[in-house]
């Protein structure tokens, strides 16, 4: 089912795709996290990527949770835009030799990834809503929040430390 799909027909279709979405886009960061850690070299950096791994974990779980309150069944539908931001950051890394530059690299990578989360869970946050499913937009709501807390310690680590280093 493409995203404009003639099988999408309402906004309970288009919130249980997205949620499809999502969903994918989780496993695939659960699998591409392990490998960032792997190259990350600056301690807090590889924490907080440790950090995220477990969370991820329990966004997932989440997920499941949401598709079971909605009442269908948790699957995942191939989502475009996280494969290509995750073959982009791998490619960038691959590319890097200067480990402060690499670190650099990796937290710019890991804030495109936790953009688009951001962007699919604060929608789906909205649609529940509008759906009268508060009881799914306040689980979808604690990955939101994670995100973004995320989102914020990327940007810190960055701002504060990381990206001097490389700059030098």
């Amino acid at each position: 089912m493409g995203f404009f799909s003639k099988d999408i027909k309402t906004l309970d279709d288009l919130f249980v795709h997205t949620l499809r979405d999502i969903y994918y886009a989780e496993k695939q960061i659960e699998k591409a996290l392990p490998k960032m850690i792997d190259k990350a070299t600056d301690p807090a950096l590889v924490a907080g990527f440790e950090k995220h791994l477990k969370e991820t974990k329990g966004h997932i779980e989440r997920v499941e949770q949401v598709f079971e309150m909605h009442g269908v069944k948790a699957k995942a539908v191939n989502c475009p835009a996280i494969d290509g931001i995750l073959k982009e950051a791998d490619e960038v890394a691959g590319d890097v030799e200067d480990k402060q530059v690499l670190d650099a690299a990796l937290i710019a990578s890991a804030q495109a990834v936790e953009h688009y989360e951001m962007t699919r869970y604060g929608t789906l946050v909205a649609w529940a809503k509008q759906l009268g499913r508060s009881d799914c937009a306040s689980v979808l709501a604690k990955n939101l929040k994670e995100e973004e807390a995320t989102d914020k310690k990327l940007t810190e680590l960055g701002e504060n430390n990381i990206n001097m280093q490389a700059a030098e």
